[in-house]
């Protein structure tokens, strides 16, 4: 296996070179920030940005919820200060079944996040990319803007310090790091290794079983993150576009600043 040198400099180039943007968005890309405070409240504790990937096509309350189950561990754990959650939404390069366009997704993101949360925002660098970014490389593109470029956190004491950046993701999504030929051992190792995992574990799944039969997750278990899902939520975007097509409601199932703009942009509905 690569040692993490060698490999962060391996994506990072990957990163480079993969910097041509696609030209349906109308503004130029900039890496928000807006909302991470200039200095940390609490020294003792460890600075920490959550980010999720995904396709939001288009963005549910389930996928707002996850933040909060994630802002409530840490806020009780009492380890880490955590400043803020990115969404970043894939490319069109994806090509999944019953993707909308990229620059409809991110906007759907940020009308969600407008409405709803004083902590969240949405990140388009990979949702611009014509190519397919990894996980990996995009965990990357979150470390360099905000502990290389912007130089981490400011500390009470003047110092600064580096931003711990960790992947959130639902159960399911970590059940696939387990299917073959889906992600190589090296990306794991540095996701998981190098970053870290908050997993919401849903109603049924055994999270924690896999831990212990998966070996690359047992080695780097203490990066792991497991959160409860109290409230079983089943919401997803797959029944969003069926109800949309089918002509059903899909209200109080996604903020209404979101199914405005799908109502409003026609999308969804059977071509």
């Amino acid at each position: 296996m690569s040692s993490p040198k060698v490999m962060a400099t391996t994506l990072n180039s990957e990163h480079k070179r993969s910097q041509s943007l696609s030209g349906q968005f109308d503004e130029e890309y900039a890496f928000p920030k807006h909302l991470i405070p200039e200095v940390l409240s609490d020294d003792s504790k460890i600075p920490l940005v959550i980010v999720a990937c995904g396709s939001y096509s288009p963005i549910t309350y389930l996928h707002l919820r996850m933040f909060e189950m994630a802002k409530d561990h840490f806020m009780e754990k009492n380890e880490y200060e955590l400043l803020a959650g990115y969404y970043s939404p894939v490319s069109d390069a994806y090509m999944k079944e019953g993707l909308a366009k990229a620059k409809d997704r991110v906007k759907m993101c940020q009308l969600a996040v407008e409405s709803t949360s004083d902590w969240l925002m949405v990140d388009s660098w990979e949702s611009r990319q014509c190519s397919y970014q990894r996980t990996a490389v995009v965990l990357d593109h979150f470390d360099e803007h905000l502990n290389q470029i912007n130089g981490g956190i400011a500390t009470k004491s003047g110092e600064r310090r580096k931003i711990k950046i960790m992947l959130l993701a639902g159960g399911d999504l970590i059940a696939s790091f387990g299917h073959p030929g889906v992600w190589t051992p090296n990306d794991l190792h540095h996701i998981v290794g190098r970053y870290g995992c908050v997993i919401i574990e849903r109603t049924g799944t055994d999270v924690y079983g896999f831990l212990l039969s998966h070996d690359i997750l047992y080695q780097h278990r203490m990066n792991v993150i497991v959160i409860k899902q109290l409230i079983h939520n089943d919401i997803s975007s797959t029944k969003i576009r069926l109800f949309v097509k089918r002509g059903m409601s899909i209200k109080y199932l996604l903020p209404n600043p979101v199914i405005d703009y799908i109502y409003e942009h026609r999308l969804y509905l059977p071509s």
